[in-house]
């Protein structure tokens, strides 16, 4: 019984030296993290601002017609991708179906969005955008491309590849996909 009881203890003193050695390595990977924080944190921060620069103006023009960001992804996505069905747009977005369907309406009932029925299954629904729709699309698009352009031309050409690289890992794995090369 002694023998067992040793053999225990053995035991227990090896898993808690395992334990420990988790731990330590544990620490040493929070360690290597919290010495890099300063640049992650800068990052995050610099993301947020960037979007928020990003987004101001095209802000301004939407409130014109009374939208925001989200009826901007609509129109951008719908533009981008004529006759894109609802349950795609649905899958880009990532949002319920009820948060589309306001901002659906809204552009439907506006005269910016049409919807068609799929010519191979009547039951689902492509969108297109509208010829005001499209100058509004363009209109966006051309001042953020604009906006884009001129810090890619200000930081280089590896530093626009590096950070279209960063971008893409951000995206999850799922739609990376997306900007695969053909």
């Amino acid at each position: 019984m002694e023998e067992s009881t040793a053999t225990a203890g053995s035991a227990d003193l090896s898993d808690s030296a395992a334990e420990a050695n988790a731990g330590a390595k544990a620490d040493a990977g929070a360690r290597a993290l919290d010495a890099d924080e300063k640049t992650l944190r800068r990052a995050i921060e610099l993301l947020f601002f960037a979007y928020r620069d990003f987004t101001g103006e095209a802000d301004g023009l939407l409130a014109r017609y009374g939208f925001g960001r989200a009826h901007h992804r609509v129109i951008y996505f719908v533009g981008r991708h004529p006759g894109l069905g609802v349950s795609e747009l649905l899958a880009i977005l990532k949002i319920t179906k009820q948060s589309l369907a306001r901002v659906l309406g809204q552009l439907v009932d506006g005269g910016f969005v049409v919807q068609r029925p799929d010519a191979g299954d009547r039951r689902r629904r492509r969108l297109y955008l509208t010829a005001e729709a499209e100058a509004l699309e363009r209109t966006l698009t051309e001042r953020q491309a604009e906006l884009i352009a001129a810090a890619y031309r200000q930081a280089g050409p590896a530093a626009a590849q590096g950070f279209a690289a960063v971008l893409r890992e951000i995206v999850n794995s799922k739609d990376r996909r997306r900007f695969d090369d053909p």
